[in-house]
């Protein structure tokens, strides 16, 4: 099982603006965290959407981070461009197991609520700070 490069980029371009703290344009971004502009525009216009991030117009827009950096948990990013984790889509309310008795559900979803409960345990303060302790080494 792997992360969509789709949140692995959200990821970073997280991770780039609340290190910066300053608003950056979307040429910027995607060059710093080197991905595409047009999926870093896709994804910002997601991260946005769900408060992540903040949104400038016109000549000296450009997009910032939302808050305080130790607020933004790594499951909130992955979320937001992602949707809801689960680990099988028989925890989908739209999916329907076939099976009378499913067995795994169950499994699933304890394996779903630990994944997501660690994902919650690491926030971008977090993660910044154990990058420049990394650096200091």
């Amino acid at each position: 099982m792997k992360m969509t490069l789709e949140a692995n980029y959200a990821i970073r371009i997280v991770e780039l603006l609340a290190e910066e703290g300053e608003k950056l344009d979307a040429k910027t971004i995607a060059e710093n965290c080197d991905v595409p502009e047009r999926f870093a525009l896709k994804i910002l216009r997601k991260l946005t959407a769900e408060e992540i991030v903040c949104s400038y117009k016109g000549a000296k827009g450009g997009y910032k981070i939302k808050g305080d950096p130790s607020g933004i948990t790594l499951r909130r990013v992955i979320e937001a461009v992602e949707g809801p984790f689960i680990i099988s889509r028989c925890q989908c309310d739209e999916h329907v197991c076939t099976k009378k008795s499913c067995r795994l559900h169950s499994v699933y979803s304890e394996i779903s609520q630990y994944v997501r409960d660690k994902l919650d345990s690491y926030n971008f303060g977090m993660i910044l700070n154990n990058n420049k302790e990394d650096c200091e080494r």
